[in-house]
Formats: structure tokens, C-alpha cells, sequence
């Protein structure tokens, strides 16, 4: 492997051609020199080697993956490959709740009343406390909100309420040190603490002018760190995906590598000034790019030899299944990585109502890590850790001969499966729009958010000839019917693709079949090499990865990781289905959840090509939404509108649940549509990254109107702001009139 060394604060390096090389500039930089173009596989990637100071943290870096610009530590991000175990951290006391590796995954949430009315700050605590959360964000904007701090803490504590406070500030130094005084902790953005608000402009710096930078920072910062050193304050270094600073973006890019950049320039001031009371968050409203950016976070701690605890949550996930879906997605992949001693479930929603999916997730990581689940130890050759790049199964090809066209089964960016009963097939017509396919004269027709595949565990009778003539109409417009082995043998579907074991596969039964029938190939994942080797001489449609969720040591995510890397290492390039089974009266936040984790954990790094939800009791619409909520939540299918939604907090201009609502009614129809709502500014247009469009409060009862991170309308009064925003979308020729009711 190609590596080379350089100073520990050089974040992710990108290669270049002959030209040069981009590289960050640092306080203990000294002198770069002896520029070297080494290979790494067939690709050429130019590093550097600090050889006039070499000193204790000097890392050892390689591209993340093969052909990949980015260079990260060789070390690798997580305790384990292969089996949960959880990251060994140091203890932070955050008042009297200690965070770390040594103690529960704690939750908690953010308030979202004005800061500056007492009471109504103090009911919110307290309910928030008595649902169970271990700690509470308050918002403190300016001088009478970090006023009325004082009065909210001496309250509670004569309620008997001792629940940590933490005060989140942005561009507000001051502030923060007359907080310091009275809460816990202090949340620090570190693109907007000591910086301007970004103008998203590319900044020229010459290492001089580089250096005066992080200079102003330190002395900015150091009066917080020293404040919170005399009062026994913790801290949190929370760096947020849309409020970079322009001198970041300007050498990073609006990426992961910059995130941790930013909040390393603020840890090496405490850690100058021997302050380490403090833990370390990377949010962003895309699951994959935070999942990328702890992981990298992680991996350069390891090499410096930092455990700082880890404060996990995806931003502005949404609300309802939406908003839990995407912070399954983040949260719990980095928690099946033994990663998050903290964690907060941002929706749009009251506080109190985060703290239940707060708690599912933490418990679900806390047993995966208990228990360390996993599987037999495997080397990892092919996945990505830190750079996304989708493995992407060999879709269907149409066989000569074969009477229907089978290339629909699956969908390229990513499948929904659905498993049906046959009393569904009972009431042919509800079955095909509980399969969203448009109806035209009663005959079901596929449009963008169909089902691709259903699974039939039991055929109808031979001569029950309306259930048979309903599956062929589904067979017709290419939409696969996928039945096990013994009822295609006792009760002959045409053209059903067949679901076969591994052992049916190796016994031969499959050979009963006729010649060409489709396979699906069931495989746990877990299997021994030698189970696993019929597979390279199957021809099979794709693979259905089920491991029966009732597994209390056998980790799904390391046992499809495994499969993956077996798939890899032969040249496999069958598709992939994760086909979880959930036991009944499962609870829904928890069938989302696992779904998240389970499944999201492996489509974020690029494995899978689509779900399998399967949840006896469960309705049928919920569980086909849930599926197609997963594949967009991983930046997959696309099949309606993406909403960017913060919390709400103190901060917030506008009744954020009432206008998000108004909103999504009036907009939810347009796949491939981004739109953020967003309370107010506070971090920045890019906190909307994602979004191709914005509706922000700029000032009480006034919305601010964007596009992309560009604001395009202001102070347009409340009560026209919506029409203004669909007009706006029209303009843009985005816009697309409701399907009429059928």
C-alpha cells in the first residue's frame, strides 16, 4: 500500500497532477519537501513527507480507495470490523452525567421555546426530564436570553430538577462566557464561533494570512476554554455540515474532511490549554456525508491518539418516518460501528416526542455492543469507508426465448420487494394500488414509486384462476413474483422467479425445475466459504440477504459486510436484497429504526440494491412507505420530495410544525425536489446544502426565499410565503400539477 507521512493536521489530503498538491495549512506546519508520485494500484497519487520535523504526530496516510482523490489515516475508524464493539473513550462530566465508553449511551434533546420566557423554558425542561432524557440544549442567542439562563437553572434546581443544561450558541463569544457561569456545557460551532457568517466565496490565503486566522480563533477561544476550565464546564466541538466557514470550504470543500478540519482547530486550543472536558459531533442533514464525516473524525483521533467521546444526530432530519428514518440511517450505522456515547433525534416535532426514538436507537446500539454481535473474523478488502461509491448489482438482462420481460424486476436505483398474502390477491384491484401501480380500465400499470417485486410464500390453488390472472397481470408489466422452491414444484407458477437455499442449490432440488427458471438465492451471509462457494457457479437474479431477526449473537450489518466482501473477492456481481423479517407487534419506531440500522448501515457504504420488509401485523401502505422512505433516506431512488426540516428551537421565527405541514401538503408530490424549512438562518445557507430550495424565517412573521444557498426573495409577509414558494418552484420549471384522483 502507498502512504505517506505528514503533520497529524493534514486533513485529508487531495492528490493533484504535476502541478501541485492541495494541502491544509496548520499552526505546527514547519516545511513541506520532498514531493513524491508513488503508484497505488494503477493509479498514480502524489504525497508529501514533512521531513524536517517528523515529531510524535506524523501520520500515516492512503487513498481511500482505489482511483479516490481523498487521503485519509491508514488506520481504520472503528474498534472491530467484523463484530460491534464499542469505541473506548475518556469519561466527560457534563454537570453530574458522565459521557463515554464506560457509561450508557445518553439522550437527550433541545428545547424549542424562546429562551427569554422563563416559565415556559423551565415547563419544557421538566417535561422533557420526566420522559427520561439525561440531558437538555437550551438555545442562547443574546445578552437577555444567557440573563434569563440563570433564572431557568436556579429554578429547576428548586423543583428539584437537576437535569444538565447545555447553552448552544453561535456567533456569540460573549455570550457564551456569561453562560459559562451557570450551565453545564456550552455547544461551540466552530464555523461560526469566531468567524463570519460564510459568504460561500473561494478564498485566496497565503500561509501568513492563514496563520493570522487561526491566531484570531485562538484568541477568541481561549477565554471560553479558560472560563470552562475555572467553573468545571464540559464543551462540545459540534461542527455542522452547512456552516463552514469560508476559510474552510476554501481549502476543503463543502466535504467531511473539512468538518473535521474545522473542529480540530478548536480541539488543539483545549488541548493547548490542557482542557479536555470536551466530546466532538460532525452533523449534517445527509445521513452518508455525516456517517463519512465521523468516521473520518474517529480515524484521525485514533492516529493522534485522542478518545474524546462522540455526540451523534443527523440535522434537520424531518418529522414522522421521515425524520426517524434519517436518523436511523446515521445514527445507528455508526452505532453498529461501536461509535456514540451521546445522541439527539432531531425532528420536527415537540422535544418530549424526540426522546422515545432517541431511546430505541440508543438501546439498540447498546446491546449490539453488549452482546459485541458480529461474525467470524474476515478480512475487508473492497468497502469504502469514507468516500461513497455504489457497488452496483448486474440488473436483470432479458434471455432469449423468455416469454416476459424479467429487466423490471429490479430498479436501477435501488428495489423495493414487498411480501403478499394471498388474501390480497382476493381483491385484485386494492392489491395493485396497495402496490402503487396507476390503474387504467382495472389493469395495473407501473409508474415511479411501484413496487418492483413481490413475494409470494404460498401460490394459489392450480384452478383458482382470478388470483392466477391477477398475478399475471403484475408478471406482464415486468414486475417479478418471487415463490419458494416447494410451491413452484407442487403448484407451477409461469414465469415466477424461484427463491432457493443455499443447501437446495447444493442438493440439486433446484434442477426439478424447468430449464431457465430464474433463481433468487437465499443466504444468511454467515455461512462457511465452502457453503458459500455453489454461489460462483449459480446463475442467479439476485440474492435476498435474510438473517432471521431473532439472531441474538450474529450481527446482520458484519454478516452482509461478509457477504459483500466474499461477493467481491469472486467477481459476484449478483444484486443484493436486504430482506429483513420482523416478529410480530413489533413496535412501528422500532421497525423503522431496525430497518435504518440494519439496512442503511450497509446501503450508505454502497452495498445493497434494495429492501425486503416483511412485518406480519404491519399495515401494508406503511410498510411499502417505510421501504421507499429507506432507499431515499441513503441517497438512492428518488420518489418524492426531499424536505430538509430543522427542530425548531428558541430561535425559531415561525410555528415550524404548522408551516412544515402546510408545506409538505401542497409540495409532497414532486420527486426530485429538495426543499428546506428552515426557523431561521442561524447557521447559514448552507445548512440548506441539499436543498434546491429554501423558506427561512428572516425576521418575525417575514420569510426569506432561496434558491440553492442564493436568497432570491425577502421579508415576504407569512401568510402569502407558501404561494410565494410554489410560484417559485414554478419559475424554475420544477413544478408539476397534483395527480388527478383516479
Amino acid at each position: 500500500m502507498a502512504t505517506g507521512a505528514v503533520p497529524a493536521s493534514f486533513t485529508g489530503l487531495k492528490s493533484r497532477d504535476h502541478k501541485g498538491i492541495g494541502f491544509a495549512k496548520c499552526s505546527d506546519f514547519v516545511r513541506v519537501s520532498d514531493l513524491q508520485r508513488v503508484k497505488f494500484r494503477r493509479t498514480k497519487v502524489a504525497l508529501i513527507r514533512n521531513s524536517t520535523n517528523p515529531g510524535s504526530e506524523t501520520v500515516e496516510l492512503e487513498p481511500a480507495s482505489a482511483g479516490s482523490p481523498l487521503l485519509v489515516p491508514r488506520q481504520k475508524y472503528c474498534e472491530s470490523i467484523h463484530k460491534t464493539i464499542r469505541r473506548k473513550t475518556s469519561t466527560v462530566m457534563v454537570g453530574n452525567v458522565a459521557l463515554g465508553s464506560e457509561h450508557p449511551i445518553r439522550i437527550q434533546t433541545m428545547t424549542t421555546t424562546d429562551t427569554k420566557d422563563v416559565a415556559a423554558t423551565v415547563e419544557q425542561v421538566m417535561r422533557i426530564a420526566d420522559q427520561g432524557a439525561d440531558i437538555v440544549r437550551i438555545t442562547v442567542q443574546g445578552k437577555k436570553e444567557a440573563d434569563a439562563c440563570f433564572e431557568i437553572k436556579n429554578t429547576l434546581v428548586q423543583k428539584n430538577y437537576n437535569i444538565p443544561l447545555v447553552a448552544d450558541i453561535h456567533f456569540a463569544p460573549p455570550v457564551a462566557l456569561r453562560v459559562a457561569e451557570c450551565f453545564d456545557k456550552i455547544r461551540v460551532n466552530p464555523g461560526n464561533f469566531a468567524d463570519r457568517r460564510a459568504q460561500f466565496e473561494k478564498l485566496e490565503y497565503s500561509e501568513d494570512d492563514y496563520q493570522k486566522e487561526l491566531e484570531h480563533i485562538e484568541q477568541v477561544f481561549t477565554p471560553l476554554v479558560e472560563k470552562c476550565k475555572k467553573y468545571g464546564r464540559a464543551m462540545r466541538i459540534g461542527t455542522n455540515h452547512g456552516s463552514l466557514s469560508d476559510r474552510i470550504m476554501s481549502y476543503y470543500g463543502d466535504s467531511p474532511r473539512g468538518m473535521v478540519e474545522s473542529a480540530f482547530e478548536y480541539a488543539r486550543i483545549c488541548r493547548k490549554l490542557d482542557f479536555h472536558n470536551f466530546v466532538f459531533s460532525m452533523k449534517a442533514s445527509n445521513p452518508v456525508i455525516m456517517v463519512q464525516a465521523y468516521r473520518l473524525l474517529v480515524a484521525e483521533m485514533n492516529v493522534l491518539g485522542w478518545d474524546y467521546p462522540l455526540h451523534l444526530g443527523v440535522t434537520e432530519a424531518g418529522e414522522g418516518e421521515d425524520g426517524r428514518m434519517k436518523s436511523a440511517i446515521g445514527i445507528g450505522t455508526l452505532l453498529m460501528d461501536g461509535l456514540g456515547d451521546t445522541i439527539r433525534v432531531s425532528l420536527t416535532e415537540p422535544p418530549e416526542e424526540e426522546i422515545d426514538p432517541c431511546r430505541r436507537l440508543a438501546n439498540l446500539g447498546m446491546k449490539a455492543s453488549e452482546l459485541q454481535k458480529g461474525v467470524a473474523p474476515f478480512e475487508e478488502k473492497n468497502r469504502r469507508y469514507f468516500d461513497f461509491q455504489r457497488r452496483s448489482g448486474q440488473l436483470p438482462l432479458q434471455k432469449e426465448g423468455e416469454e416476459v420481460d424479467y429487466r423490471g424486476v429490479l430498479h436501477r436505483d435501488g428495489s423495493v420487494l414487498m411480501s403478499v398474502s394471498l388474501d390480497q390477491l382476493k381483491a385484485p384491484e386494492l392489491l395493485y394500488k396497495s402496490l402503487a401501480a396507476k390503474l387504467i380500465v382495472g389493469m395495473p400499470f407501473k409508474d415511479l414509486a411501484t413496487v418492483d417485486s413481490i413475494l409470494l410464500r404460498e401460490l394459489p390453488a392450480e384452478d383458482d384462476k382470478d388470483a392466477r390472472l391477477a398475478l399475471k397481470r403484475l408478471i406482464d408489466i415486468s414486475m417479478g413474483v418471487i415463490t419458494p422452491l416447494s410451491e413452484q414444484l407442487t403448484k407451477p407458477l409461469p414465469n415466477a422467479l424461484v427463491m432457493v437455499t443455499l443447501n437446495e442449490l447444493s442438493t440439486g432440488a433446484y434442477k426439478l425445475l424447468p430449464e431457465g427458471t430464474r433463481l433468487v438465492v437465499s443466504v444468511r451471509g454467515d455461512e462457511s466459504y465452502e457453503e458459500l462457494k455453489i454461489l460462483r457457479s449459480t446463475d442467479a437474479t439476485m440474492i435476498l440477504h435474510d438473517l432471521p431477526y431473532t439472531e441474538e449473537k450474529i450481527s446482520r450489518v458484519h454478516a452482509a459486510r461478509r457477504l459483500f466482501e466474499y461477493l467481491a473477492e469472486n467477481s459476484l456481481d449478483f444484486p443484493v436484497i436486504h430482506h429483513i423479517q420482523f416478529p410480530k407487534q413489533i413496535h412501528r419506531d422500532d421497525l423503522v429504526i431496525g430497518a435504518g440500522t440494519n439496512a442503511g448501515a450497509l446501503l450508505v457504504d454502497g452495498l445493497g440494491d434494495g429492501i425486503l420488509l416483511e412485518a406480519p401485523d404491519q399495515d401494508f401502505d406503511f410498510i411499502r412507505n417505510t421501504s421507499f422512505n429507506l432507499l431515499q433516506g441513503c441517497r438512492m431512488r428518488n420518489t418524492k420530495t426531499e424536505y430538509v426540516s430543522c427542530p425548531s428551537c428558541g430561535r425559531t421565527l415561525f410555528d415550524l410544525q404548522e408551516i412544515s405541514a402546510e408545506i409538505r401538503e401542497k409540495t409532497s408530490h414532486l420527486p426530485g425536489v429538495s426543499i428546506a424549512i428552515m426557523g431561521c438562518i442561524v447557521n447559514g445557507p448552507g445548512e440548506m446544502a441539499d436543498a434546491d430550495f429554501g423558506y427561512v424565517g428572516g425576521a418575525p412573521g417575514k420569510i426569506d426565499l432561496y434558491v440553492g444557498k442564493t436568497v432570491v426573495k425577502r421579508a415576504i409577509a407569512m401568510e402569502h410565503a407558501t404561494d410565494a414558494l410554489i410560484q417559485l418552484i414554478k419559475d424554475h420549471g420544477r413544478w408539476v400539477d397534483p395527480p388527478a384522483e383516479e
